[in-house]
């Protein structure tokens, strides 16, 4: 089975069951601090599992476009993506572990065409904060499941979250497929990584809230949260030892032979990351995500950069990176229309990006060449330190193979163990950097970020009074602490400017109006007036909040139910978020 056939199959077959389909959300968040992108199919949901009505129902299913940026670096193997899609399907206060079990095996056994004595799966063993997950064992029991292929794990291996240091949790439950090649050994088994057993499906029961003081206390709504990736999956169908094998990645690997000469370059570990990083940040492009130099739009390029880089390596010389795009558009461009929508603004961007970093590597070559000069001519052994080899790695980009290649050329070697170490030192320090950026809680649903998250509302609409109807949302990500609020916008906004958004908000919120939601078809929201992210990114059905007379937008919440309560608005920091686009940072005190 196919990709595209086995995403339609999915939703066809819960659909069937009563859950309604919803629309990919966007690759950057909203009003999510602690991620740079969305991860999962849950996170556009955090309302709603934690007890908001969704404008859909209580189940729901769809496709969800993510990006996780962990594991940047080790992209180039055989397994890991940094772009991906989910299958997922949702239960708000709905049906719980029985349901979501059955409804798994189903699909996997009577649709999937996988056999029983292929399957086995993971189970909570319980801890001090909760108890062994008999139900969810009993449940894979009755459907025939032998004991010795259920396994019970810890919370390293079988609980999701919560997000931050609270917020909603629980147990869950995997599902892993044998594939026939022998084991690696006696102790071979579901936690091994030797690629006997693939982890195929993920169904999390949220069913206890973890408060500040450490206690794990039931959920009054239960929830469950499943995620089944495509890759993966069409991998396992196919028969394939990797996604890279599978038809998602046949026509980029085509392009990338054509214009490389490299045959075979999905063999490669350079043909790989160029691959996968040329797919992530065309998506990336398609949600409207330009090339910069913080948080998403730094993610944008260096996926880039990393993927000319390496095309380097394969022998690519030339410009490439609008025909790989391109490849990516009419290859997804039926499944996220987005893609079509924005085919113009990723061909300029990713064009502008190559031109800007073919300058980049070329300054580079120049400060490797007087590096190699500056050497007296009388050194017998000629070596270039890890520290400057990694210097021309985090500067100019040059991968460590291409600093080798260039200074074998020239009779030196180069100190790769010191390579080594510096880069491990940058990667410790990147991860502890992003941790402490992204500490707060996914699930932060506090008074002080409602407020905020409202307050953007009566800053977005103060800009479109202020500088004009062409400003329209870019992004915003909110703390406990300040709201961050990105909008299209050609330069830089005035002092007098911003004085006079500044005091719009406030004369808002000293009028304390009330805040109303009401449900309505999206068609209906865009012929009000309301303002959003409108797109493809909305359902049937959406939720429409109003603010007196001065702010009407889609949204999915949460919000204060006055102006009054939100406190005084002040505008701490305006500047350039990317190019057309502004940022503003702001508080309530």
């Amino acid at each position: 089975m196919n990709a595209r056939k086995l995403r339609k199959t999915y939703i066809d077959f819960f659909k069937a069951r009563g859950h309604a389909e919803i629309k990919s959300a966007p690759l950057v968040p909203e009003n999510d601090p602690t991620v740079l992108f969305t991860t999962a199919g849950m996170h556009p949901l955090v309302p709603f599992l934690l007890g908001e009505k969704h404008p859909a129902g209580t189940r729901l299913v769809n496709v969800q476009k993510c990006l996780r940026t962990g594991d940047i670096e080790e992209v180039g193997d055989t397994t890991h993506l940094t772009f991906f899609e989910m299958l997922g399907n949702w239960s708000l206060g709905d049906y719980f572990k029985e349901e979501a079990i059955r409804y798994s095996y189903e699909f996997l056994t009577d649709v999937l065409g996988l056999t029983q004595d292929r399957l086995w799966v993971s189970c909570f063993a319980g801890d001090a904060d909760a108890p062994r997950d008999e139900e969810a064992a009993q449940a894979w029991r009755d459907l025939g499941i032998p004991e010795d292929r259920i396994v019970f794990l810890g919370k390293k291996d079988n609980w999701w979250g919560p997000a931050g240091e609270t917020g909603p949790c629980g147990p869950d439950t995997e599902m892993f497929v044998e594939l026939e090649q022998p084991p690696c050994g006696a102790e071979c088994g579901i936690t091994c990584n030797c690629g006997k057993f693939v982890e195929i499906w993920n169904d999390v029961f949220m069913q206890y809230n973890k408060t500040a003081e450490g206690r794990y206390e039931p959920l009054k709504q239960k929830n469950v949260d499943t995620g089944m990736g495509v890759e993966r999956v069409a991998a396992v169908l196919q028969g394939k030892k990797s996604a890279y094998e599978t038809e998602l990645f046949a026509p980029l690997f085509r392009t990338i032979t054509e214009i490389s000469g490299q045959q075979n370059p999905e063999a490669t570990r350079s043909g790989r990351i160029v691959a996968e990083h040329m797919r992530a940040a065309t998506f990336l492009m398609g949600d409207g995500v330009r090339p910069g130099n913080v948080d998403q739009a730094y993610i944008l390029r260096r996926l880039i950069r990393r993927a000319i880089r390496e095309a380097r390596m394969l022998g690519v010389r030339g410009s490439f990176a609008v025909r790989l795009a391109d490849c990516v558009i009419r290859e997804y461009g039926d499944v996220y229309c987005e893609l079509k929508q924005n085919e113009g603004f990723i061909r300029e961007e990713m064009s502008r990006e190559e031109g800007q970093f073919s300058a980049t590597l070329e300054r580079g070559t120049r400060e490797f060449n007087k590096l190699i000069e500056s050497f007296p001519p009388h050194v017998d052994r000629k070596v270039v330190s890890g520290r400057k080899a990694f210097y021309l790695y985090e500067t100019f980009g040059f991968p460590l193979e291409l600093t080798v290649e260039m200074a074998r050329e020239r009779g030196f070697d180069v100190d790769t163990k010191g390579f080594d170490a510096a880069f491990r030192k940058h990667q410790e320090k990147s991860r502890k950097g992003a941790e402490q950026k992204f500490k707060g809680g996914l699930a932060d649903q506090s008074e002080r970020t409602t407020a905020l998250h409202t307050a953007t509302h009566l800053l977005h609409a103060a800009l479109r009074r202020v500088l004009g109807d062409h400003v329209k949302q870019a992004g915003s990500n909110i703390t406990a602490k300040r709201l961050r609020f990105d909008f299209t916008h050609p330069q830089k906004v005035t002092p007098e400017e911003l004085k006079r958004v500044e005091s719009i908000v406030n004369d808002v919120i000293n009028d304390d109006l009330p805040i109303d939601s009401e449900e309505m078809t999206l068609k209906d929201a865009q012929d009000s007036g309301a303002i959003g992210l409108f797109g493809d990114r909305y359902g049937e059905r959406v939720k429409v909040y109003s603010i007196g007379n001065f702010s009407m937008e889609v949204c999915g919440g949460p919000h204060a139910k006055r102006t009054g309560d939100l406190g005084k608005f002040r505008i701490r920091k305006e500047e350039s978020s990317s190019r057309g686009v502004r940022r503003i940072k702001a508080v309530l005190e």
